[in-house]
């Protein structure tokens, strides 16, 4: 027989399940200078002009609307201006016209391929990292000239090559590699912000 169920034990539970994800990621040099390397050249890219795409299924969606809006809107300096972010899925039209003419898997590369340009950058937040939406988004961006981002769980071997910079939280577990997405993505909006400012 089960036991009942504890809300204050999961909720210890998740916390030290966070705290364990958090204290890998701390302890990784590979994904730190990542992160680095992330933010510095989407400041730079922002700084000679470039606009900065993101993109997500389910929670990385709400994930990717979250960052662009720190960038758009002030994050922690209420008086810089507001940075080019855009978060793809979010035109209606668009994005249901192309699943009903062409299919789910291009809704963001479609609109990447019309909006991007060389020079630009792409964050693509996927907790499996292989979702065929983003994986063909992250085709777009190679062959686009745009600097692209992917930010996702444990590595896999059959990850998308075209990626240019992957930061794999490690971890399997959805929540927890969302949790980390969220904190890297604030750093990494934290930088940009700093280095974009004038």
């Amino acid at each position: 027989m089960n036991e009942p169920f504890d809300p204050a034990r999961t909720l210890m539970a998740r916390l030290a399940a966070t705290g364990d994800v958090l204290a890998a990621v701390q302890s990784d040099a590979t994904l730190l200078t990542a992160t680095i390397q992330a933010a510095t050249r989407t400041a730079a890219a922002i700084n000679r002009g470039g606009t900065l795409f993101l993109c997500g299924n389910g929670g990385s969606a709400g994930e990717a609307t979250h960052l662009s809006g720190e960038l758009i809107g002030p994050f922690l300096n209420k008086t810089r201006r507001p940075l080019p972010a855009i978060a793809l899925g979010f035109d209606v039209s668009a994005t249901s016209a192309v699943a009903n003419d062409f299919s789910f898997d291009q809704i963001f590369a479609r609109q990447l391929d019309a909006l991007a340009r060389p020079g630009d950058v792409l964050w693509a937040l996927s907790t499996s990292g292989r979702s065929p939406n983003i994986a063909q988004a992250l085709d777009v961006a190679a062959a686009r000239g745009v600097l692209s981002v992917l930010l996702t769980g444990a590595t896999h071997p059959d990850l998308p090559t075209t990626a240019e910079i992957i930061l794999a939280v490690p971890s399997r577990e959805t929540p927890r590699i969302q949790e980390l997405h969220l904190i890297l993505g604030h750093f990494m909006c934290e930088v940009v912000e700093a280095l974009c400012y004038r």
